[in-house]
């Protein structure tokens, strides 16, 4: 009997040493359920240093297809950007290229953002880059468990992630990852010279038709001040999408 509880020991201490790894939690935030297809309606708001904000208005949808994710977004709100669109394929398999296409209506015209480009410019004006509004492969970052302790109450991982890539905007990041929900609710964001350049807050997470969904977050870029909210309203999931939405022809075409 005592052989029997040791092993059952050993068993259990071996299995929370593997659950603990920073990869493993990782891939436990990647594999979250989240529907077959999404829909949201967000509201951004842009909040420089001195107070003044601007408000910018979007719809999405999301498609999975297999382990690779489409994405399109449109503007809606105000004129100056209403119709633009953004369309992004992202890729689960780690070192492969993202493909995304930003429509520009004004000039009538669709970019294709480039890797370089991706992950160093921002994302209209947002402090998020073009690769924030996509999705990583769990191999695209290093990933180390730091600690584990309490955030507003929750119980959370500290997980660092060292990007493969050194053309990335920041040279690591330290995530809290609420365990009840594989959410990373709070990220720091560290720049080449190590210094915290910007930071992510989750203010507010709900569960919808059985998913947990973020309804407001927060990127702030704590070295010039500005910052970017947004709201999330009329989250659906699975209610059934044509994948020929996620094409440049649509893009193109818009809403």
């Amino acid at each position: 009997m005592r052989k029997l509880f040791l092993a059952a020991a050993f068993l259990l201490a071996a299995f929370q040493t593997y659950a603990q790894s920073g990869r493993d939690i990782i891939q436990k935030v990647k594999d979250r359920p989240d529907g077959e297809n999404r829909y949201a309606e967000m509201q951004l708001t842009l909040i420089k240093k001195n107070g003044d904000k601007r408000e910018r208005k979007m719809v999405s949808w999301a498609m999975d297809e297999g382990k690779d994710t489409k994405k399109i977004m449109f503007f809606t709100y105000p004129g100056d950007v209403k119709g633009t669109g953004f369309l992004t394929w992202d890729y689960d398999q780690a070192g492969k290229e993202d493909d995304k296409w930003l429509y520009l209506p004004a000039m009538k015209k669709t970019r294709r953002i480039s890797g370089s480009s991706s992950k160093t410019d921002y994302f209209m004006g947002t402090d998020f880059t073009y690769d924030d509004m996509g999705g990583r492969s769990v191999d695209d970052d290093k990933h180390t468990l730091l600690r584990e302790e309490k955030r507003d109450g929750h119980d959370c991982w500290v997980v660092e992630s060292i990007p493969v890539d050194t053309r990335e905007v920041y040279s690591r990041k330290v995530s809290w990852i609420r365990k009840d929900c594989c959410t990373a609710v709070y990220v720091e964001f560290y720049d080449k010279l190590n210094k915290l350049h910007r930071v992510m807050t989750v203010s507010e997470l709900q569960q919808v038709q059985g998913f947990w969904t973020v309804m407001k977050m927060e990127m702030k870029n704590v070295q010039n001040g500005h910052a970017t909210q947004i709201t999330v309203s009329k989250p659906q999931y699975d209610m059934g999408v044509n994948k020929s939405l996620f094409t440049v022809a649509k893009l193109e075409k818009g809403l």
